[in-house]
């Protein structure tokens, strides 16, 4: 795509940004947007809420997320996320700078956050009887007032797997890793509207955690992050999701 200059990164043939009447940079040059946008990552609240058992570090290790967990909290510079959201074309997935374009790719996420980005793709499914799937994974049930939908309170995970007992088997070590995961993967990975509740579909592919580490969760949290940067980018959006890290 071609551009006017280094200081206009606006394209020559402007029929070419189809979206533009909705887009984030539309509303900011007329005066009807000039809010930061906010954050719904919860990954420093997650680490301050569960302090990972030493004894199921070879765990996470084995499904491939003890990377993110070592990267921890971030801080971000929100104002800088805005500046790139607006920047930020959903018509080409990406960046329009003085420069040029630029995106986020497969390689910036197997750098960044140590993911696998080859394998079988994650793939979920919503059909699942939620009591039957926690006491088979979790060895816990969660009360409704834990669940919302199909999503269950990290919080509450946090309360009922964060401390297995001084006896604890393989078996329990490894629904405790299985819950620290999960939470991990709602926190950080694909949070959600608030970033307080994790979607119970990720919950099946912790089954077997040495298969869980075959998937291509990168490519996953890649495709994530661009819908939620499309997302924010439009109709006066105020807030953004997604693994704002890779950002």
């Amino acid at each position: 795509m071609a551009f006017r200059g280094p200081h206009d990164v606006d394209p020559l043939d402007p029929s070419v940004l189809l979206l533009q009447d909705r887009h984030r940079s539309h509303f900011v040059e007329t005066d009807q947007l000039q809010e930061v946008l906010r954050p719904h990552q919860q990954m420093r609240a997650f680490l301050s809420l569960w302090r990972m058992d030493p004894r199921i570090r070879p765990y996470v290790i084995r499904a491939g997320f003890y990377g993110i967990y070592r990267l921890g909290h971030i801080i971000i510079d929100w104002p800088l996320i805005t500046c790139l959201v607006e920047r930020w074309r959903p018509e080409t997935h990406t960046f329009h700078v003085p420069v040029g374009e630029m995106t986020i790719t497969l390689q910036d996420v197997a750098i960044i956050l140590g993911l696998r980005i080859d394998g079988p793709a994650v793939t979920v499914t919503c059909m699942l009887d939620v009591a039957e799937l926690c006491g088979e994974l979790l060895g816990v049930t969660p009360p409704t007032d834990a669940l919302r939908g199909l999503t269950i309170s990290i919080r509450w995970l946090c309360q009922q797997l964060s401390t297995p007992g001084p006896d604890a088997d393989e078996v329990a070590l490894e629904r405790s890793a299985r819950g620290f995961l999960l939470a991990l993967i709602g926190s950080f990975l694909f949070p959600d509207k608030k970033g307080v509740h994790v979607h119970l579909c990720f919950l099946p592919l912790l089954r077997d955690l040495t298969q869980t580490s075959t998937y291509s969760w990168g490519g996953a949290v890649l495709a994530h992050t661009y819908r939620e940067l499309c997302r924010a980018s439009l109709d006066h959006r105020c807030s953004i999701s997604g693994c704002i890290t890779l950002i």
